[in-house]
């Protein structure tokens, strides 16, 4: 059942016109992703037409909903998707030119892209304790999760229903574990699928880029979702990346995915820092490695392509364990943390001016 805030918030944005159907934004459908907690923090998604031209739009929703008793801070996500029942005359495509870059305030000395061109090969895990591991040097580190279809960020950081506040315009990092983080996970219900359309993910991306208020960080890692499509291109084009690392499992399968994520990056001018290879063996009672997935894959792979090789991880309960418990590994004192903390480093190392000092070399005893 709906809270009783919750149903004021829809009445209220039922007073505010679509102005294309003429009806309220709840009426058309427009409002997406509600949630009304009981400390009064109000979150939206309005999905709208015309990208730009309707922020006049979500500055009447928030305002609103603001005067609303009861209600302590606003946050309404614009999405830029053709309005429902209105039809949009294609383009003519024009030929294919390389992304423009759109200059924005640079939030971090280095910004850094995890990705893996494929699925279910631990990126998120990786990405979450990359970071961590960075905060816990002494480093001032972020952590962006833009996978807007899966942002499993909120629940490897145990942030699972915590909203981020808002100071004027801005929203403010959820701080966790030592990290200023920020992800669509904390913007729309958890229970909600998000079925949204290209332009609506791109502007929801673009939001969270330039609508956090990161402050001044040392280092920004990026959750990239799976794949070499449109988020990462709009990456490209609104923040100036210094390097990704790319994740993969030693199968050929997911090897086949880091070549073409490799010329992704290459070609878009981002230099790749280097591959992670993650699940590269599980350990037996008895001691001995089990290959489970392939053996050293990864690193013939990024050997080929002449791109350093950072180190590999085996299969550990501790990372699943961690993130499950909203408790990354790298936080206490185990071989996982210690391995972390080793890539973390060489990472840092490759953003400096010594790119070709060899990569620390991982030992699990």
């Amino acid at each position: 059942m709906p809270s009783p805030l919750e149903n004021q918030v829809r009445a209220a944005l039922d007073g505010v016109k679509d102005p294309v159907t003429g009806k309220g934004l709840v009426a058309s459908g427009r409002v997406t992703g509600l949630v009304a907690r009981a400390d009064g923090k109000v979150g939206f998604v309005i999905e709208t037409g015309v990208g730009a031209a309707d922020e006049p739009l979500r500055k009447a929703a928030e305002d609103v909903v603001a005067r609303l008793a009861g209600v302590s801070a606003v946050t309404a996500v614009l999405t830029a998707e053709a309005a429902t029942g209105a039809r949009s005359v294609p383009a003519a495509r024009p030929a294919p030119q390389p992304p423009a870059r759109e200059e924005i305030a640079r939030p971090a000395r280095g910004i850094i892209a995890v990705a893996s061109a494929k699925g279910g090969v631990g990126k998120s895990t990786v990405a979450v304790n990359l970071a961590v591991a960075a905060a816990r040097s002494g480093l001032r580190v972020g952590l962006l999760d833009v996978d807007v279809f899966g942002p499993s960020l909120p629940t490897m950081l145990g942030t699972v229903g915590v909203r981020p506040e808002v100071k004027g315009k801005r929203m403010q990092p959820v701080m966790a574990h030592g990290l200023a983080t920020m992800s669509i996970g904390y913007l729309v219900d958890p229970d909600q699928a998000v079925v949204w359309r290209g332009p609506m993910v791109m502007s929801a991306v673009n939001q969270l880029i330039t609508d956090t208020d990161w402050g001044e960080l040392d280092l920004l890692f990026i959750d990239t979702p799976p794949g070499t499509g449109e988020v990462q291109l709009t990456l490209v084009q609104k923040l100036p990346l210094d390097g990704a690392v790319i994740v993969s499992t030693p199968q050929e399968v997911a090897l086949a995915d880091v070549r073409r994520g490799v010329g992704m990056f290459r070609k878009t001018q981002v230099p790749v820092l280097g591959v992670i290879e993650n699940m590269a063996w599980f350990e037996q009672p008895d001691g001995s490695r089990a290959y489970i997935f392939g053996k050293q894959g990864a690193e013939r792979t990024a050997e080929e392509l002449k791109v350093p090789f950072l180190g590999a991880l085996p299969i550990l309960p501790v990372l699943r364990e961690g993130g499950d418990a909203g408790v990354p590994a790298a936080t206490g004192d185990s071989n996982a943390a210690e391995a972390f903390r080793l890539l973390a480093e060489a990472v840092n190392e490759a953003l400096g001016a010594a790119p070709s000092k060899p990569a620390p070399k991982i030992i699990f005893e």
